[in-house]
């Protein structure tokens, strides 16, 4: 049998349960399901379950818009941004219109229905949905693998090898020796935590990452939320911690020098006399080239000054019996190594579009405003933003699907579809330089070379284009159901895009 719905929302993580929240509150007769491909409502903050794991995003702006984090500490722990989550999905009842276990395939989208058909693997089966919008929250990482990169001997290492994306829940490390490999955000969360019981932790890096102590708890926004309670308070932190925020990103794209110089008076302050500062916290490229990486209270510097944490700038030459073998010809012994290497990225969760019997190549396609594809009727997704917290885009994308909504309902149409001007040159949708995002841009759609093409990364910009913006800008096309360009009930754009002729019933 096949199941109708107005909006069909895939992925139940921060993102899915926002939007579901959005069109509930904006739209209540309007009828919508979540797709979740896993068992459990939370995405990421379900998935890793590594020790220590948390955001490294303060909670006034990965928290949603319309729900205040009211908690001390500011930088959460995974559990209590699920609760958070979890919490969000129960009190709307957005959890009652959740499907689990149902991994989307497929999606294919008639012009003549104005309908998107949709595939779902579940039990076994394949279940079928339609609906007019089709909304996907699914992120951009694979969830099913990480990323671990090659390397010589691993057979022969007698100990266990953990990635943190497949935890073991029984993984005892309690007086063992670990190696964790990498700098990221996930390597500077583990080590401090594993040091806790571990015998010691070895951060084995190649090269070095940006790294900035931050207090766990946001003091102005404990004395404003007893001052003038919770939503007032959210709504002022929110907005200092994004210009906070904001500071820091372009002082270090207009002032990379002064920066580098800040960030290392801070580390060296954090770590013990005469330690190798240059060696292992003094990364070959400028502050925000790759994600700046946050240590709440500095806790990975404090288990270095207290002995219980190491790091060690070197490339592996081999694994061997007993640990691993470096290219310096220094030898680490371990009876645990955590390949704390990266995640892979999967645009739209791997999923087939189709456009009246056209597959959709994601590569040959830009995205608009990014979160539309060209060329590709009713379809939104949400990409959050690589320089500040996921949910600020995330709710702007939701906010801006409810006006497109509303604007559609006015003007009693039936299809929207934004169309590129071949004027605007192609570009990588995220221009960010971390490995994970190199790996597999080019498999995803593409942006352009001036708005409405690019992948805004100003948070304050987009309030204002996406909260306040005109919908009919001249570029999205909308459409009455079955109408064609000549037809009297058609009305858009005609052609590439702006600029083109408009013709209107």
């Amino acid at each position: 049998m096949t199941e109708h719905v107005d909006v069909l929302i895939v992925g139940a993580g921060l993102s899915g349960i926002g939007a579901a929240h959005h069109i509930q509150a904006a739209f209540p007769d309007r009828s919508y399901a979540i797709l979740e491909a896993r068992d459990a409502i939370g995405g990421t903050w379900d998935l890793f379950r590594y020790p220590g794991v948390r955001s490294d995003s303060d909670m006034h702006t990965l928290g949603y818009r319309f729900r205040p984090w009211t908690q001390a500490k500011a930088i959460a722990d995974g559990p209590s941004i699920l609760r958070y989550i979890r919490d969000t999905a129960a009190d709307a009842g957005i959890d009652r219109c959740i499907r689990f276990g149902h991994r989307v395939i497929g999606a294919s989208w008639s012009s003549t229905e104005s309908r998107w058909t949709v595939r779902a693997e579940h039990d076994g089966a394949t279940r079928v949905f339609t609906c007019d919008f089709l909304l996907m929250c699914s992120g951009y990482y694979r969830y099913d693998e990480g990323y671990t990169p090659e390397f010589a001997g691993t057979s022969d290492f007698r100990g266990q090898l953990v990635h943190p994306q497949h935890w073991p829940a029984d993984l005892d490390y309690a007086g063992k020796r670990v190696v964790v490999i990498g700098s990221g955000a996930t390597a500077v969360t583990l080590v401090p935590a594993m040091a806790e019981t571990a015998a010691q932790v070895t951060m084995l890096q190649r090269s070095p990452t940006y790294i900035m102590p931050v207090p766990s708890e946001d003091t102005v926004a404990n004395q404003l939320r007893r001052l003038l309670g919770p939503r007032r308070a959210y709504t002022l932190v929110r907005w200092k911690n994004v210009l906070v925020s904001t500071l820091i990103y372009q002082l270090s794209q207009r002032r990379p020098q002064q920066m580098r110089k800040f960030i290392r008076g801070l580390t060296r302050k954090q770590l013990p006399d005469g330690y190798d500062v240059d060696t292992h916290f003094k990364p070959t490229y400028q502050p925000w080239d790759q994600r700046l990486c946050l240590v709440p209270d500095g806790d990975l510097f404090r288990a270095i000054r207290d002995g219980r944490a190491s790091v060690v700038t070197d490339r592996i030459d081999r694994f061997t019996a007993t640990g691993l073998r470096l290219e310096s010809g220094g030898e680490l012994d371990a009876d645990i190594v955590v390949t704390a290497t990266g995640l892979q990225l999967l645009a739209l969760g791997g999923l087939r579009l189709t456009v009246d019997g056209q597959e959709v190549a994601l590569p040959d396609t830009m995205a608009y405003k990014g979160m539309m594809l060209s060329g590709v009727p009713n379809f939104l997704f949400t990409i959050g933003y690589t320089n500040a917290s996921w949910t600020l885009k995330a709710d702007l994308v939701s906010e801006f699907v409810c006006r497109l909504l509303r604007h559609m309902d006015a003007g009693g149409y039936h299809q929207t579809t934004p169309w590129p001007d071949p004027n605007v040159s192609p570009a990588p949708l995220l221009d960010f330089q971390a490995g994970y995002v190199l790996r597999a841009i080019d498999g995803f759609p593409k942006a352009g070379s001036r708005a409405p093409w690019r992948l805004g990364m100003s948070y304050a910009h987009d309030v204002i284009t996406l909260r306040y913006g005109r919908i009919d800008d001249g570029t999205i096309r909308f459409t009455r159901r079955s109408a064609q360009p000549g037809d009297a009930e058609f009305t858009g754009t005609v052609g590439p895009g702006p600029g083109s002729e408009q013709i209107t019933a």
